[in-house]
């Protein structure tokens, strides 16, 4: 008999499993996929790390939490600088001076600054929904070019129709930063994040290619408690209906050249482009193997969001008001569940970060004893 059954080898479950046992406690951990890691996985192809589920790059202003993946990886110093591509037109990302000049010509953070509070003013009040949050705080001309579109093909929703929190995630300066993220500790772990996951899990069973909830009385009688990081909706049989998610698709390629678009993530704000961005993969590392040797090939991966349906992945919560309330109906059953405890992204149904998964799992874990 096992204390805890972890369900799921992404973050959340894999440090959860870890502290657990460094306290003593026997862990049994599985996951419906064939391999560790949840979407954070990471697979080596013509010697480049490929994120098979898409762009993951660790960013953290807890030092509690870059000390403890430090423990299980080495992070290089790669920084965010993404691009955006309106139709033939190149942008620096995340919004800051460059931005702004390649935009408007403008060379000064106050000719910047007239030139937004000028546009925001149509914007009365406080902002009830993306667009008019976005408006605010990059006026209408960015909004129209590198937000609207971009963000209607990821949500599959009119900017109208979405919340206002989501568009406060993307930094804007005015300075010439191109660093996206606004964190003191940044970069991606040396050899993949396949690689951090199984040294977490190191010593610790795991069973994979084995789903949960097809044969859950199999599942539950091997241990005391449960650790479930599945979608909350589904662990109760979409009882109460189906909280919203998206998903996203990949066609990812192997290219026979060096360089396929200079930079790690390129995104395509246009809706005459299916796709919303491009990775690639071996810019993430600065396009070398682990010898310091320039790789001859590249991989890239474009991106499809789509709408989810039952079956399908689920990459993000849809957190607007009806989702979130229905969430509150779910978590008051989960509160009645007194073995069970439910972790991550599609288990809290939040839109979280990986160093957030990883300080709610090192908190939740804090409680063993």
């Amino acid at each position: 008999m096992y204390d805890y059954l972890i369900v799921g080898t992404g973050l959340f479950g894999a440090v959860f499993a870890r502290e657990a046992t460094d306290k003593g406690y026997k862990c049994l951990v599985i996951d419906r996929r064939k391999n560790v890691g949840g979407n954070v996985y990471t697979e080596r192809v013509e010697g480049i790390n490929v994120h098979k589920f898409g762009a993951h790059i660790f960013h953290t202003n807890d030092s509690k939490v870059w000390e403890y993946v430090n423990r299980f990886a080495t992070f290089n110093r790669f920084t965010n600088s993404p691009v955006a591509r309106y139709k033939d037109e190149m942008y620096s990302l995340p919004f800051n001076m460059y931005t702004f000049n390649k935009m408007w010509g403008v060379k000064t953070p106050d000719e910047a600054k007239e030139i937004i509070e000028a546009q925001k003013n149509a914007i009365k009040g406080e902002p009830s929904n993306l667009e008019e949050q976005a408006i605010s705080l990059v006026g209408w001309d960015i909004y129209g070019k590198l937000i609207k579109e971009y963000t209607e093909k990821q949500w599959g929703r009119d900017c109208k129709d979405l919340p206002p929190f989501i568009i406060k995630r993307l930094p804007v300066r005015f300075t010439f930063d191109n660093n996206y993220f606004d964190a003191l500790y940044q970069g991606i772990p040396m050899g993949g994040y396949t690689k951090m996951v199984e040294r977490m899990l190191e010593g610790i069973d795991v069973i994979l290619g084995e789903d949960y909830l097809e044969n859950r009385e199999k599942w539950e009688g091997k241990a005391k408690k449960t650790v479930y990081t599945g979608p909350i909706d589904a662990f109760f049989d979409y009882r109460l209906g189906n909280l919203e998610y998206r998903s996203l698709k990949f066609e990812t390629e192997v290219l026979d050249k060096p360089n396929y678009q200079g930079n790690a993530v390129v995104n395509y704000t246009d809706k005459s482009v299916p796709w919303t961005r491009i990775i690639e993969h071996k810019w993430f590392e600065f396009g070398k193997d682990e010898n310091g040797r320039e790789l001859p090939k590249t991989v890239i991966s474009r991106e499809f969001p789509s709408e989810w349906k039952v079956g399908d992945e689920p990459y993000y919560p849809v957190n607007d008001e009806k989702n979130n309330n229905l969430y509150q109906e779910y978590k008051t059953l989960a509160d009645n569940e007194t073995n069970v405890i439910f972790g991550g992204r599609l288990g809290e149904y939040k839109y979280y970060d990986m160093d957030k998964v990883i300080a709610s799992a090192l908190e939740k874990s804090s409680a063993v004893r």
